[in-house]
């Protein structure tokens, strides 16, 4: 039961990231370099709507499994003061990510395709602030999901 719920976990971990790694390093700088024309938008905006579910399956895999595979560990949810380090910094980073994902997808999203239909030059300031934000949240992410990758190995050599 252990070594499935092992592998459910990484899958998991590998379907979240491999897709946020797609969308940022291939799919979205071909659309910045056609330079936004309405097909390559609408392909990019069809894709990340389309890993959206991938998402959050991936992520309520992992709050299933990862609290399971703690106690096989010997540790508990509930004892964050009992946990090593480097498992308090693993969960502090997933849940950094958990909120920026939420702000991704619940506010960030649905404004920028409000924002989007606005000529640049007509948009106001903080409509270029979503804008902007919404180009480097998904950067930032990435950053983070790779150092929960770097402590999720370290994890597993201890």
């Amino acid at each position: 039961m252990y070594s499935i719920l092992v592998i459910l976990h990484i899958l998991a971990a590998v379907s979240w990231i491999g897709g946020m790694i797609f969308l940022s390093l291939v799919l979205a700088p071909l659309v910045r370099s056609r330079k936004a024309a309405p097909e390559f938008m609408a392909l990019f905006r069809s894709a990340a709507l389309r890993f959206r579910p991938v998402v959050w399956i991936s992520i309520a895999i992992l709050l299933t499994t990862g609290p399971t595979l703690l106690s096989q560990r010997g540790l508990s949810v509930m004892k964050p003061a009992a946990w090593p380090g480097i498992v308090t910094m693993k969960l502090s980073l997933v849940g950094l990510l958990l909120f920026l994902t939420l702000l991704h997808d619940l506010v960030l999203g649905p404004r920028v395709s409000h924002v989007s239909a606005i000529p640049e030059l007509q948009r106001t300031k903080g409509e270029q602030i979503v804008f902007k934000t919404a180009r480097w949240l998904p950067r930032l992410s990435l950053l983070i999901a790779l150092a929960v990758v770097v402590a999720a190995a370290i994890l597993a050599r201890s």
